[in-house]
């Protein structure tokens, strides 16, 4: 056999940790069932910090949160993830399969990180707080906000996110008529004062509430380092755009007031926008924490 899990009971609370008390004194015993349990208590515990990561992301905190709704909060957490927990073919299966090629003295194969299947009720439509997708656009796009930040004061993550919501984390990015990527992650419209190349797409504008499609012409860079500091320079100089720096400037500056700020200044016609805006940069701070 393998080298035993070495976990800390001390670390997982409550319940779980007298669960895996247990599991160590059976392990001798039924090693495969012992296994087949400690994936379950390992996917239990990713699938809590999931559910609470996904509310952080989705709700905002408020005057009337305190320790009875918090507490009320993680008894749902924890409630949706045992309903999750142990389904055909999920994450403890996967755990507890790697695990037996390990204590058999076998090699597991590389395999990718699987994606997760949530039901549509627990996170309202909203992307999952950390995808690969996400981590790779923060890494690509990090340093040049980062340098623009210093020139103009509009936080780095501010502006990925930004960037990430406009081009759907990458997967939108607007193209020129051959199909060049344009480069412009802000969806930057190239207005009668643009003299540079442009990329002409099919977009939606919200016209009275509705939705239309619309063809209208984009801005196109040579790099992304260009659409980032282009986009800069407007929130910077335009008049237009003012009362965001004024509040960025201040300290009550927060991810809800610069989205509310944009859409105030006209950003976008999406009534919705700054409220998709500052989940979307919530995300991208959790995601500057994790992938560094």
């Amino acid at each position: 056999m393998g080298a035993p899990l070495s976990v800390s009971a001390a670390s997982l609370p409550g319940p779980d940790a007298r669960a895996l008390e247990a599991l160590r004194s059976n392990a001798a015993r039924d090693p495969k069932a012992v296994i087949r349990e400690a994936a379950k208590q390992f996917e239990t515990l990713f699938l809590q910090q999931l559910m609470k990561s996904m509310r952080e992301a989705t709700v905002a905190s408020g005057m009337l949160e305190n320790s009875g709704t918090k507490l009320g909060n993680e008894m749902l957490d924890t409630q949706f993830a045992n309903k999750m927990t142990g389904l055909p073919g999920g994450l403890g299966d996967m755990i507890a399969r790697q695990l037996e090629r390990q204590i058999t003295g076998g090699t597991p194969p590389a395999a990718p990180v699987p994606s997760l299947t949530v039901p549509a009720a627990a996170h309202s439509g909203a992307d999952l707080p950390v995808s690969q997708r996400q981590a790779d656009f923060l890494r690509l796009h990090q340093g040049a906000a980062s340098q623009t930040e210093a020139q103009s004061g509009i936080p780095a993550a501010f502006m990925v996110a930004q960037a990430a919501h406009e081009s759907g984390w990458g997967r939108r990015e607007i193209r020129t008529a051959d199909g060049s990527p344009s480069h412009n992650l802000f969806g930057i419209k190239a207005g009668p004062g643009w003299t540079g190349p442009v990329a002409e797409v099919t977009t939606t504008e919200y016209v009275a509430g509705e939705p239309q499609k619309v063809t209208a012409k984009f801005r196109a860079y040579a790099s992304y380092a260009e659409s980032f500091q282009d986009y800069a320079r407007m929130i910077k100089e335009s008049p237009r755009y003012a009362g965001v720096m004024a509040e960025l400037a201040s300290a009550a500056a927060s991810p809800q007031s610069f989205a509310l700020g944009l859409q105030r200044a006209g950003y976008a016609t999406d009534p919705a926008y700054a409220d998709k805006l500052t989940r979307v940069i919530n995300t991208t701070l959790r995601l500057q924490r994790v992938v560094g």
